[in-house]
């Protein structure tokens, strides 16, 4: 390995990134809501991810219809593209841009289910429960607030 940059060595192999799977956060003890937030700034700190932003159109969708319709939004889209045991073009069915909640899909790796498995430890292969369906319904809309000054909360 001598001689290689560090991007070009390979890395450990571990199980889902070492986060505990969302059905075990509440038996940890441990608030969902510090995990959640530890969890997206990882995944945050990722260089696909990072690059993603609430800009022009999809903040104005924000702006003027609020964060509540944007999470009834959010909701739907996860229980109609997401939430299926195998969802339709599983890996391809959320585009990269058109709706805030896209946009925020990929920032919070809940785009696709081998994402959802690799970074939320929720595994594929079967349709997502309720409090899953929660979970990631939360991670959305916390990336979509977080996009705003501390100071100004979005609408």
């Amino acid at each position: 390995m001598r001689g290689l940059r560090r991007a070009h060595r390979p890395r450990a192999v571990t199980g889902p990134a070492g986060r505990a799977p969302v059905h075990r956060l509440r038996d940890t003890g441990c608030s969902v809501t510090d995990e959640l937030d530890a969890r997206l700034h990882r995944i945050g700190r990722q260089r696909f991810r990072a690059r993603f932003r609430l800009y022009g159109r999809d903040r104005a969708v924000v702006d003027l219809r609020g964060i509540a319709t944007v999470r009834r939004h959010a909701r739907d889209l996860i229980d109609r593209r997401l939430a299926p045991a195998e969802p339709r073009n599983d890996g391809r069915q959320t585009p990269y841009r058109g709706h805030p909640v896209f946009v925020a899909q990929h920032a919070t790796a809940t785009c696709c289910r081998t994402c959802l498995a690799r970074w939320h430890g929720i595994p594929a292969g079967r349709a997502l429960d309720e409090a899953e369906r929660d979970y990631v319904v939360e991670a959305i809309c916390r990336w979509i607030s977080g996009q705003y000054a501390p100071g100004e909360p979005p609408p």
